[in-house]
């Protein structure tokens, strides 16, 4: 990942999005984990914003996984909530229970604890949904404090929407 010193700036990514998203019509909703709800703010600090963004669902908990996005028992159990699964079906439920046309989903490990050999501080799984195809996850790994890892994500997030929608990340 580039150093976010040297990336556009949050507002730059959500601005571009925007365009992209008004230029077809299209609403974007997003279910987030350990970034708490800062993609959905860096989007609606957007003036206009509510012309091309639906909703957001800060999702921390697996109970909130399970009953605002309908991820499944199986997979928050054998996969963990941070993994490729849980992202697919958070995307997933993202767009099944909004009005949508593209969403992100984010879950990781921001830090300081809650790292494990397999899944280390810093490891942060992405899904994108857009229409006609079937979700795309990325998995992620980020250095620096929990801030930092944070707003590595949300940037990361912001990229991939724009790439999917060939408006460069």
């Amino acid at each position: 990942m580039d150093d976010v010193n040297d990336s556009p700036a949050l507002e730059v990514l959500a601005r571009r999005l925007g365009e992209a998203l008004r230029a077809r019509g299209w609403q974007l909703a997003t279910a987030e984990s350990c970034t708490g709800g800062w993609v959905a703010k860096v989007m609606t600090d957007v003036a206009g914003s509510s012309a091309w963004f639906e909703r957001g669902f800060i999702t921390y908990s697996n109970d909130a996984k399970r009953e605002l996005l309908g991820v499944s028992d199986d997979a928050l159990e054998r996969y963990g909530a941070v993994s490729e699964r849980v992202v697919a079906e958070m995307v997933s439920g993202a767009l099944a229970r909004s009005r949508a046309d593209v969403a992100v989903a984010v879950s990781g490990i921001a830090g300081p604890g809650g790292g494990t050999v397999d899944k280390p501080v810093g490891t942060v799984w992405f899904a994108w949904g857009f229409p006609g195809e079937g979700p795309t996850a990325r998995c992620l790994c980020f250095d620096g404090d929990r801030e930092r890892v944070r707003e590595q994500a949300v940037r990361a997030a912001l990229q991939g929407l724009l790439g999917g929608l060939g408006a460069g990340g």
